[in-house]
């Protein structure tokens, strides 16, 4: 019988490290294929015509930004709100950003300690919130500014799409990290989450979809040879 390929926090560092250093596959491409593959997982759900997108300073944001540009070249309405300093943007999803930016993707630059009453009328007039902020390398409790943040999220009556997990959910244990976004559906990236596995996790994830990012799940575990 065979059992579903999971990963963990640290399996799943570790097939971005030896796709990279070994297969010579950039990081950009890696991300462009996770957000293209969301996207398409997105479009493929009923009513999605507006989407707000709440990306962080992370990877997670990184695969936000290229969701909004593949939503765009769709037709949708997409509105991003950036919940982190642009500062703390670096290497690919810094490079998204930009893209974002430069072909007018509305992006609204505010930290979560200043959310306000126009985040909230964003979320419930949008179809599909897309959550981008955290991704599986979390694994400290979520701190208070994103604590308010998250619970706002839940609060809306809008259904969520997370980016390879829920934010504040742990990778490997499944359990919230104080606190964690409530997922219709969680487009992961490469295989099921160990912490996936965990029963309780359901209420958390919604209906979870694997994506490719072209390697294979188990790469790590490769023996590879290469000059």
């Amino acid at each position: 019988m065979n059992t579903i390929p999971t990963l963990t926090r640290d399996e799943v560092r570790n097939v971005d490290r030896v796709a990279i250093e070994q297969l010579g596959l950039p990081g950009i491409a890696l991300m462009e294929n996770a957000g293209r593959g969301a996207a398409e997982l997105l479009l493929s759900q009923n009513n999605v015509q507006r989407v707000v997108i709440c990306a962080g300073g992370g990877n997670n944001g990184g695969d936000g930004f290229v969701i909004a540009r593949h939503l765009m070249l769709a037709g949708c309405q997409v509105e991003v709100w950036l919940l982190s300093p642009v500062g703390k943007l670096a290497g690919d999803a810094l490079i998204n950003y930009r893209v974002a930016s430069r072909l007018g993707i509305p992006i609204q630059e505010c930290s979560a300690e200043e959310i306000g009453a126009s985040f909230e009328r964003s979320l419930e007039e949008s179809d599909w919130i897309v959550d981008a902020l955290c991704g599986t390398g979390l694994s400290s409790q979520v701190r208070p500014a994103f604590v308010s943040l998250i619970e706002r999220i839940n609060a809306a009556e809008t259904p969520v799409f997370a980016v390879d997990i829920p934010s504040g959910l742990d990778c490997d244990s499944g359990c919230p990290l104080g606190v964690s976004i409530k997922a219709e559906i969680t487009a992961t990236f490469v295989a099921i989450k160990a912490g996936f596995t965990n029963a309780d996790a359901h209420q958390w994830t919604g209906r979870v979809t694997v994506i490719s990012i072209g390697v294979p799940w188990d790469l790590e575990r490769t023996a590879l040879q290469y000059e």
